[in-house]
C-alpha cells in the first residue's frame, strides 16, 4: 500500500482524526495534524461524486476501468477527476515530512 493510499485510507475512515486527536500537542502543529487538517480542507473543496471515485479507487481498490464502467464514465474523465487531488495529497505528505525533519534539525541543534 502506498502512502497516498494509506492516507486516504486513514483519512475516509476517520481513524487518521482519532489518531491525530490522541498525539496532538497544543505548542506546534504536528505533522499528523498538518497533514489532517490539510486533507479536511482538499477533501472539503470536492463535489460527492469526485470522493466517491477517489473512495472506490483507494478504499475498494477497483482499478480505473473499473470505476469508469461502474459509472458510465471514460477511464480519463475518472483520471481528470481523481488525478489532481492524489497529487494534492502527495504534496500534503511532502510538505508534512519536511516539517517534520525542520523540526527534528532544529530539536538537534
Amino acid at each position: 500500500m502506498s502512502e497516498i493510499e494509506l492516507n486516504i485510507r486513514l483519512y475516509l475512515t476517520g481513524v487518521m482524526k482519532s489518531w491525530t486527536d490522541r498525539i496532538d500537542s497544543k505548542d506546534y502543529l504536528t505533522p499528523q495534524r498538518f497533514i489532517f487538517n490539510a486533507m479536511t480542507e482538499l477533501f472539503d473543496s470536492l463535489s460527492e461524486n469526485d470522493i466517491e471515485l477517489i473512495r472506490l479507487r483507494y478504499m475498494e481498490r477497483l482499478t480505473l476501468s473499473e470505476v469508469a464502467s461502474r459509472y458510465l464514465l471514460s477511464e480519463r474523465t475518472v483520471r481528470n477527476h481523481t488525478n489532481p487531488t492524489i497529487k494534492q495529497v502527495k504534496e500534503i505528505i511532502k510538505q508534512a515530512t519536511e516539517q517534520a525533519q525542520h523540526a527534528r534539525e532544529e530539536n538537534q541543534g
